[in-house]
């Protein structure tokens, strides 16, 4: 079987999905269609998801992991002031975060290469965690959340979005295909996503589906 977290933390693999990746997501236009032909889910709710990251008060500690080539950042306010740390195992997708961000005249951004399953940042770390379309990447997503959740202060979110499995025909070819060549890892159904979050301690504030992408959001008790 392919090693998923070895192919992700090959440069020239990371370069090749990460430019294929980018070239469509960072782009609504060509986004929109392709969401409806691949995988017939709405694409927009992606952009609307990071909304939120806009409203966020100066200071506000903010991990994005994985990060992929920054997607998240187009959600943030010109001048916002928060701390914003992207994380991911693969070089060329910290790359293309760090370029995006020097387009989009963010500062004060922190790139870190990690496994988003044994991360390098303290317990509590952070108020927020925005984790879009990377889940279904990993070899252990349930890890990855209970990981998550750890670096989470009470009363933090979690918000983001994922591929799942059961979603029909079409969406179950592309996975096979996907996880062959090592892109995927072990993508979960609804009910393991619903496991998963609950098992990580975090409590499920927003569960929906559009296609085979999963929306979510979900706290971390204050208490």
């Amino acid at each position: 079987m392919v090693d998923v977290r070895e192919m992700w933390s090959t440069k020239a693999f990371g370069q090749v999905w990460a430019g294929a990746y980018d070239a469509v997501v960072e782009r609504e236009v060509l986004a929109r269609p392709a969401g409806w032909a691949l995988w017939g889910t709405d694409v927009g709710l992606l952009y609307e998801s990071m909304g939120f990251l806009g409203e966020l008060a100066d200071g506000t500690a903010v991990l994005d992991v994985p990060c992929g080539g920054g997607v998240a950042l187009r959600g943030l306010r010109s001048g916002q002031r928060l701390r914003y740390v992207a994380a991911d195992i693969s070089a060329a997708m910290l790359e293309r975060t760090r370029v995006r961000a020097q387009r989009q005249g963010v500062e004060g951004l922190e790139c870190v290469a990690a496994d988003i399953e044994a991360m390098p940042f303290a317990d509590n770390e952070f108020d927020v965690c925005v984790s879009y379309n990377g889940l279904h990447c990993l070899p252990d997503p349930a890890a990855a959340l209970r990981e998550i959740a750890r670096c989470l202060r009470p009363g933090g979110r979690l918000v983001g979005s994922c591929v799942l499995r059961g979603a029909g025909v079409r969406s179950e070819a592309f996975q096979v295909l996907a996880r062959g060549v090592g892109m995927f890892g072990h993508s979960g159904s609804r009910d393991d996503l619903r496991r998963w979050i609950a098992e990580a301690g975090l409590t499920i504030e927003r569960f929906d589906c559009s296609g085979p992408i999963l929306y979510f959001a979900a706290g971390k008790p204050r208490t």
